[in-house]
């Protein structure tokens, strides 16, 4: 026995935590560039999508083109870019089907515990199924669990709140059986939840009003990609997708430049382009932010959905704050009052690293809140872990392939040389500290202190920049100063032996 795994655990060269668009990605890229490696994904729910399959509310959408969110290696083939969850989920499933993907997950394994140990060079995993703990083994440990509790979203505390006599739902959370037809609905928030459901809703609600303590940037593009899908037609699949992939991130990555580097021109032409919809007064009330475009995340408003409906009468928007709840509705703090059968609180994620999974190095608890980055990808002082976190600007899938593949490149340079383990070393105390992400949102600010630390410098500075990141991840050198690598240990046994024979 050489002490790197119990008989009682299985051991994999990787071990991927999570079978949502990360996973499945990150299984894919695994196959293509590590082929004779073993892995695993150990899925908490009982269904792949992540994200997808969890979220069921009406009109359920991505708020990013699928030529950007979809994966590099897979073209999306449907007629619309911005594209409903079930369409998102069976791309995912089928993206797994069809590179054998499936075969791997064990799904209802919910990973608890993640335990590095410098003497074998191994992660020790544990995951609770069905009530059992299963043990699992790995080199390497890669966490594409993304950043929020699946187990419950992010509802504040309303003041007279169990006097209400209608329904209280939280969107991920959505009731299969919830029956909304005729009945007046409050959607609390202005989010690209609320301004997704908002609208959605209309099909069978008497009333929709969305409640918002203060807007949001909002931005319509039309649902479906004339130029993309020509394209299709005249060119072969990969290379159309391909271009307009391209195209997409580029012009992702100008506007958010122009948002930073000229806010007061950017404010200027989307609040001009909302007023085209609804009116200077609507836009003047309702939808003028207090803070600068994309110091939080835009909301998308697929073919003016939102707007068609605010100018049919179909959704409300009231800007204020909720006094409290009463028998039969919400009571603002202006002294109005908005009747309501169902209240959906659209108010946000409660977010955490990891899937919340304890991480352990030889033997100390780590605390993701002390921890900086590297390259977007590892963590300093943690060896053989990566975590996928994708784009706040741009498309979450952008980064994660990315980081996929630079788990791939590291994997196989350690192959090369003979190495087993790798740890990101840390800046010089010189080096100015800044949160990990530059987001005015409240579900960042909530939770601060649980996100990891970047610095203003390479390589722990976290870009949100595709190119910069190609050029880092994919091309730039793997030996840079900064990893430290080790050969494989001796296990106890050859050490006994070497003792011996000297």
């Amino acid at each position: 026995m050489d002490g790197m795994h119990s008989p009682q655990s299985e051991h994999f060269d990787i071990l991927i935590i999570g079978a949502g668009l990360s996973g499945v990605g990150a299984g894919v890229h695994l196959g293509k560039r590590c082929p004779g490696k073993s892995y695993v994904i150990l899925e908490n729910r009982d269904a792949i999508g992540g994200t997808w399959d969890l979220f069921r509310y009406p009109g359920i959408r991505s708020d990013s083109d699928m030529f950007t969110l979809g994966y590099a290696f897979k073209p999306w083939t449907e007629a619309k870019a911005i594209a409903d969850g079930p369409s998102i989920r069976k791309y995912v499933n089928d993206t797994a089907r069809e590179y054998g993907i499936d075969r791997h997950i064990r799904f209802r394994h919910k990973v608890k515990k993640a335990s590095w140990d410098s003497q074998s060079q191994t992660w020790r995993i544990e995951a609770e199924h069905e009530g059992q703990t299963r043990r699992f083994s790995a080199d390497f440990l890669l966490s594409c669990a993304g950043y929020y509790d699946y187990d419950s979203g992010y509802t504040p505390e309303f003041r007279g709140a169990e006097r209400f006599k209608g329904r209280i739902v939280h969107p991920q959370h959505w009731p299969e059986s919830l029956d909304y037809a005729g009945k007046r609905v409050v959607v609390i928030g202005s989010g690209a939840t609320a301004v997704t459901l908002a609208p959605a809703m209309t099909d069978k609600a008497a009333r929709v009003t969305m409640l918002q303590r203060s807007p949001t940037y909002m931005i319509s593009m039309p649902a479906e990609d004339k130029f993309a899908n020509g394209l299709r037609r005249m060119l072969p699949a990969q290379f159309a997708y391909d271009v307009t992939r391209l195209m997409r991130t580029v012009l992702q990555q100008v506007f958010f430049h122009l948002a930073r580097t000229r806010p007061a021109k950017t404010r200027e032409r989307l609040l001009k382009l909302i007023e085209e919809q609804v009116g200077v007064e609507e836009v003047a009330r309702h939808f003028t932010p207090r803070y600068n475009p994309w110091e939080q995340r835009l909301c998308l408003v697929p073919d003016n959905d939102m707007f068609l409906a605010i100018k049919e009468g179909k959704v409300s928007v009231v800007t204020d704050t909720i006094d409290t709840f009463t028998e039969d509705g919400l009571k603002l703090t202006s002294g109005a009052e908005l009747k309501a059968d169902i209240v959906v609180t659209a108010t946000g994620l409660a977010l955490q690293m990891f899937g919340g999974v304890e991480i352990v190095v030889d033997g100390a608890k780590i605390e993701s809140g002390d921890l900086t980055i590297y390259r977007g990808a590892m963590f300093t002082g943690v060896p053989n872990f990566f975590s996928v976190f994708g784009y706040t600007n741009a498309s979450w899938t952008l980064k994660a392939d990315l980081i996929s593949e630079y788990a791939c490149r590291i994997i196989n340079y350690m192959d090369e040389y003979g190495l087993a383990q790798v740890t990101p070393g840390a800046p010089g105390k010189e080096a100015h500290v800044r949160p990990f992400v530059d987001f005015s949102s409240g579900y960042f600010q909530r939770v601060a202190h649980l996100l990891p630390r970047q610095t203003d410098t390479a390589p722990w500075k976290l870009n949100q920049n595709y190119g910069r990141d190609i050029l880092a991840l994919r091309f730039g050198p793997v030996e840079d100063g900064v990893l430290a690598f080790a050969k494989r240990a001796p296990s106890p046994s050859h050490a006994i032996e070497a003792s011996h024979s000297a």
